[in-house]
């Protein structure tokens, strides 16, 4: 269970997150939407315990985000973390080096299902090969807790395809998946929680089905009306 506290990140003048607080469910897939600036990426650092919060507390099982979990989690950024001289198998030594449950050879058959050469360097790759890197590496590891930041975006559709196929085959009793978006009409049939943020605060939060039924809309149009019109949802 990840429980989030009141929890403000604050830089300079501005609160990138807003008196945030959250609480989700173990074995959940989770869509956290909201624009590009809204805190989504901040607060998903702060889970994964790259940076601290302001104010206000994070725990993961009762137990304060820091090195303690850092084990739990895997987290897949959107910008590139790869060393130039790194081919594909060695991203896979790299994060076996660093996480005790990374499996190798499920990395090198993902590797192998998407016909990426392990020898393969990635600076060559395009975005869209580079994107099923990281999704391998980050697949590849036992995390029970795994958060995905944007990793729909600069891929074409077949790739953003395999990369919602490799979200549902990840998915599994006991593991909890947050997946940070603004595409949300590729989300909406495959999540069991919705999560919006506007300008760092939370704006609703729960069960996908019971959003659609309190406020008599799909997800998607919840979206529009927060962040298109700018309207508030009935309570």
């Amino acid at each position: 269970m990840l429980e989030i506290n009141h929890v403000t990140k604050r830089y300079g003048r501005k609160n990138a997150v807003d008196d945030l607080s959250l609480r989700l469910e173990s074995g959940r897939l989770v869509a956290l939407l909201g624009p590009n600036g809204s805190g989504k990426t901040t607060l998903m650092k702060m889970i994964a315990a790259l940076a601290s919060p302001t104010a206000g507390s994070i725990t993961l099982d009762g137990v304060p985000v820091g090195l303690k979990t850092k084990a739990q989690v895997a987290y897949m950024p959107t910008e590139a973390y790869f060393f130039g001289y790194m081919s594909a198998r060695d991203a896979g030594k790299y994060y076996r080096d660093f996480f005790s449950d990374f499996d190798m050879d499920k990395y090198l058959a993902a590797l192998e299902r998407e016909h990426l050469d392990p020898k393969g360097k990635i600076r060559t790759m395009s975005s869209g090969m580079v994107a099923k890197v990281k999704l391998a590496l980050t697949f590849a590891r036992g995390s029970r807790l795994v958060m995905l930041d944007e990793p729909l975006n600069g891929i074409d559709i077949v790739a953003r395809e395999r990369t919602l196929e490799a979200i549902q085959e990840n998915r599994g009793e006991g593991r909890t998946m947050i997946v940070s978006s603004h595409l949300v009409d590729e989300l909406e049939t495959m999540i069991d929680d919705a999560v919006f943020i506007k300008d760092g605060a939370l704006v609703a939060a729960g069960d996908a089905k019971a959003l659609r039924e309190k406020h008599g809309m799909s997800i998607v149009d919840m979206y529009m009306k927060i962040y298109g019109e700018g309207a508030a949802l009935n309570a």
